[in-house]
């Protein structure tokens, strides 16, 4: 028998952390991993606009911390869950680090503020980098609330946004688009 997307269970605006806990589905807690996945998808398009083999491959391996973030926020911490939940490693942050690095070495120093645009690849990368950022601070709001979030999520998803902001530039680098300096009216 082949597998139904629908369930009808969420008909009357409840959904089920793992563990099975129902709750609202606007919880903080489902806004915080619905916004992780807006992210993969928006990483997905993100993608799809690079060239670069190094780069496609590591928004893949992202795009998989992304789906293990949401299982981690998924999960009611309240529960004792019988199944496998993926987790982060500290690894997966310097990973990052690392491809920061590497990326402005091939970058001019930044001297300005740069408005977001010029092409597909990098208005799309910091579309990502806001969604990231919003991803982030609903983390923040759900510890203010003591809501069980991961340490290595926030830093995670911090650095996932100082990525992206460079990515973006990079993209700009590679397609040889000139970044658009902020010129603030005085």
């Amino acid at each position: 028998m082949a597998f139904k997307i629908y369930t009808k269970t969420g008909d009357k605006g409840k959904t089920s952390l793992i563990g099975g806990t129902k709750v609202s589905k606007s919880h903080l807690r489902i806004e915080t991993y619905g916004t992780v996945d807006e992210l993969n998808s928006w990483l997905g398009l993100v993608n799809d606009h690079m060239t670069e083999a190094a780069v496609k491959a590591l928004i893949g391996e992202i795009q998989d911390r992304l789906f293990t973030i949401g299982a981690s926020l998924a999960t009611d911490p309240e529960k004792n869950v019988k199944m496998s939940i993926p987790d982060l490693h500290a690894e997966d942050v310097k990973l990052l680090e690392d491809a920061i690095d590497a990326m402005n070495e091939a970058l001019p120093e930044m001297k300005h503020f740069i408005i977001p645009g010029g092409h597909p690849a990098v208005s799309h990368s910091h579309i990502a980098r806001c969604v990231c950022r919003r991803a982030e601070r609903l983390c923040v709001g759900m510890q203010e609330q003591e809501m069980a979030v991961e340490p290595l999520v926030l830093q995670y998803l911090n650095r996932l946004s100082d990525y992206l902001f460079v990515l973006a530039r990079y993209a700009g680098h590679l397609l040889h688009v000139p970044e658009i300096p902020w010129k603030p009216r005085v």
